[in-house]
């Protein structure tokens, strides 16, 4: 449980990062990754939530401790909303950097923006709690929580 003064008490059971421009860039998992999901996946369940523009996803993560979710609709930002919401919103931190990224960062109980190398998209911004300018500093959040409380308390 990380209680957060005056804003909220979580219970963060779920980690959920899209693919690329926040854990991957050009298709290609970041090296930082693999060593920060295994740290995570101790505490937490990981997914990933991609279109999969570069159809490299399942072979970047094999071996990673992460439930994969390749977008099937035509409406991702929906799609990816409703992945959340089904996981259960409040017990979910989501990170991503797009504007299909926007609702999730908006339902989830944390969602953190990521403006990285591809920059992010003003919605997504604007709809999370927080930005970190590299998903490492995101991902060691939700390692060394005190970060979080410090960061977002009221």
């Amino acid at each position: 449980m990380i209680e957060i003064p005056s804003f909220k008490t979580l219970k963060i059971t779920e980690i959920v990062c899209d693919y690329n421009g926040t854990i991957a860039q050009d298709g290609t998992v970041l090296p930082e990754i693999k060593a920060l999901f295994e740290q995570l996946s101790k505490k937490y369940i990981l997914h990933v939530i991609t279109a999969d523009t570069f159809g490299s996803v399942h072979a970047q993560l094999k071996g990673y401790n992460a439930k994969i979710k390749v977008l099937s609709s035509p409406n991702h930002t929906k799609e990816k909303a409703q992945y959340i919401n089904a996981l259960g919103a409040e017990h979910c931190v989501a990170l991503g950097n797009g504007n299909n990224d926007k609702e999730m960062l908006l339902v989830a109980a944390i969602g953190i923006s990521i403006l990285g190398d591809e920059g992010c998209a003003k919605d997504a911004l604007l709809n999370s709690d927080l930005t970190c300018k590299h998903i490492s500093e995101a991902l060691n959040l939700l390692l060394h929580t005190k970060r979080l409380v410090a960061t977002l308390r009221r």
